[in-house]
């Protein structure tokens, strides 16, 4: 018969092999569910591309360049990166023109971009306070076409990302971080809206309002099968991801990141959907991946804020944006 002595060692051995296999933190990837393995392995390394960026956002896998296209906010520019060519200006300036009232300090370029179906590029800008669209080529006097500016009227603060469906529909966070920020707060002298919302811009030119009663959103980014759209919560006070059904824009918590907000530097910015349904989203410490049910079951570690993410082509790569540089990350 085995003594009590020898029964504890067995389970500490027994702990420590159950977490080497399943919750092993190589210091880049660590996974936390089996289901994680399906989608990154746990020997995957983070891959610097380039720095020297301010605020980098809005990542947007170009397939027919076969590059990736991101904003730097602070900067108001565009960039690409590709393997060939490295990283080039490609369209400036990009959220800020004079189209409306906005400060010279602080984010004014574009942040979130996206595709529509011609290969025109939607983006959310800060200092224009407006979705705007503009074809896919470098320029320096960039021609951009106003998709939507106001709500009943009233401009919007700062659109800041956006996921665009099947059929055109538009929906997009509209947050205040375009205006000055004193470390303290949001300079209201340029606001019209007294909310931060979440919309959905139909694509018969409708507005429709899903949410006001977000504190900061952020990253947005529809489900599979758009029947939901997930939308971050940004800052400290109430990190989350919440969920709203795109026909009755009823939403519930899909995510609570409460408790990682406590012992990480970060919030919860952009997100992806991957194919498989599961959730890519940028979070306190690096990235989360979040199982369709909202169960957490892989982390991608940075060690600091990042901002957001998005898939290559084939989703044979994760680009990721930081505040100062972009990185990549190797999935099965």
């Amino acid at each position: 018969m085995l003594t009590s002595p020898i029964l504890k060692i067995i389970r500490v051995v027994l702990f420590s092999i159950t977490f080497i296999c399943f919750g092993q933190t190589n210091n880049d990837v660590t996974i936390i569910k089996n289901s994680g393995l399906n989608l990154i392995d746990k020997s995957a390394k983070i891959e610097a591309l380039g720095g020297s960026f301010i605020v980098s956002e809005g990542p947007l896998w170009d397939s027919e360049n076969n590059e990736l296209i991101f904003s730097d906010v602070r900067q108001n520019k565009i960039f690409t990166w590709s393997e060939s060519n490295g990283i080039k200006e490609y369209i400036l300036p990009s959220g800020s023109t004079g189209y409306a009232p906005s400060f010279k300090k602080g984010g004014i370029g574009s942040n979130g971009l996206a595709f529509d179906k011609d290969g025109d590029i939607i983006l959310c800008q800060h200092g224009d306070r407006r979705i705007a669209s503009i074809s896919n080529t470098a320029t320096i006097n960039p021609n951009f076409k106003t998709i939507i500016d106001n709500y009943n009227g009233k401009r919007f603060n700062s659109p800041n990302d956006l996921s665009i469906s099947s059929d055109g529909d538009i929906y997009f966070t509209d947050p205040p971080y375009g205006f000055y920020y004193n470390q303290k707060t949001f300079d209201d002298k340029f606001r019209e809206l007294d909310f931060n919302g979440v919309f959905k811009q139909s694509k018969d030119g409708s507005l429709h309002l899903i949410t006001k009663e977000m504190s900061l959103p952020n990253g947005i980014a529809l489900s599979n099968d758009e029947k939901y759209v997930y939308v971050n919560n940004c800052g400290t006070e109430d990190p989350k991801i919440m969920k709203f059904n795109t026909s009755t824009f009823e939403g519930k918590l899909f995510f609570d990141g409460s408790e990682l907000s406590k012992k990480h530097k970060g919030c919860f910015d952009g997100l992806k959907v991957h194919s498989s349904g599961n959730i890519f989203t940028t979070a306190p410490n690096g990235i989360l991946i979040i199982s369709p049910e909202g169960v957490l079951i892989a982390t991608i570690n940075y060690g600091k804020p990042i901002t957001n993410c998005n898939f290559d082509t084939n989703e044979q790569y994760l680009y990721v944006t930081g505040f100062d540089n972009i990185s990549r990350i190797k999935l099965k």
